[in-house]
């Protein structure tokens, strides 16, 4: 549980209770499901006379700005423990590059699903399903808040890969094909639209006073704010950008999950929802 223990020392909200009410019960309900998932594909390898099939199992956890998705993903990762072979994998590296973004006029709309490019996360995940590998998934720095040329992050083969980012429910009205094609459970983190709000400018505040900080940050200009400016600011980006994706593209896809973890102000998961199972 090191893992864990590190993540409390982030900062970020984390409750050890929280880990016994909520997610060891739904870790128990999802080591069931990953069993049951490995056993049907083996099934119909059988039955159909195919290679054995790809061991990964895919969960994609999807969610506003600020609800709390990497923190449920690492709290995942940590209980999965060192004898499951675990990679974190978030949509953010499959983002545009910013000047790609800046010469399409869509800097603005960044996080928004035409920021992304779907089509190398759907073969991502398809040569993964495929068996192959070692896979190479572009890396992101939230320093720089672009995608790192050369400097990829590797993928091999693992047992279950947790894929977590704004857009894995979305659907894209040009493709036939979706993330979710490839995806075995997918879990929404929802909170109540104001909560969401303050724990973005809180977060906003508290990076102001230590990454934006760093002479490589894409926002140092924010570290020169004062308090009122800076909350100005942070809500102001709320407003114009992260309020409406979540409106218009994030929301939407809730009801598409598996699984919901429902928040309350305090951070906590008040009650889980699942649908289907």
């Amino acid at each position: 549980m090191d893992e864990l223990t590190d993540l409390a020392a982030t900062g970020e909200p984390f409750d050890p209770a929280e880990v016994r009410e909520i997610y060891l019960p739904l870790l128990a309900f999802l080591r069931r499901d990953m069993a049951a998932v490995r056993a049907r594909r083996a099934d119909l390898a059988r039955l159909l006379g195919l290679d054995a099939p790809a061991p990964t199992y895919v969960l994609a956890i999807a969610g506003s700005v600020a609800a709390g998705k990497s923190t449920t993903a690492r709290v995942l990762r940590a209980l999965l423990g060192s004898r499951v072979k675990t990679a974190l994998v978030t949509t953010d590296g499959f983002l545009r590059p910013n000047a790609w973004l800046q010469a399409h006029g869509l800097m603005d709309r960044k996080g928004w699903p035409e920021s992304y490019d779907v089509s190398a996360l759907l073969r991502f995940l398809a040569d993964l399903r495929g068996g192959r590998g070692p896979l190479e998934v572009p890396r992101y720095s939230h320093v720089v808040y672009d995608v790192v040329p050369g400097e990829p992050l590797v993928i091999e083969q693992p047992d279950v890969l947790i894929l977590e980012g704004l857009n894995v429910l979305q659907v894209g009205p040009a493709s036939s094909v979706y993330v979710t094609d490839f995806v075995d459970r997918s879990l929404f983190v929802d909170a109540d639209t104001d909560d969401l709000e303050s724990w973005y400018v809180e977060r906003f505040m508290s990076l102001r006073r230590t990454v934006f900080t760093d002479p490589q940050s894409h926002f140092r200009r924010y570290a020169e704010l004062d308090d009122a400016e800076a909350e100005a600011t942070a809500r102001r980006i709320w407003r114009d950008i992260n309020l409406p994706n979540l409106a218009q593209n994030i929301l939407p896809t809730r009801e598409r999950a598996d699984i919901v973890l429902e928040k309350g102000r305090d951070h906590r998961v008040r009650r889980v929802r699942l649908r289907g199972v």
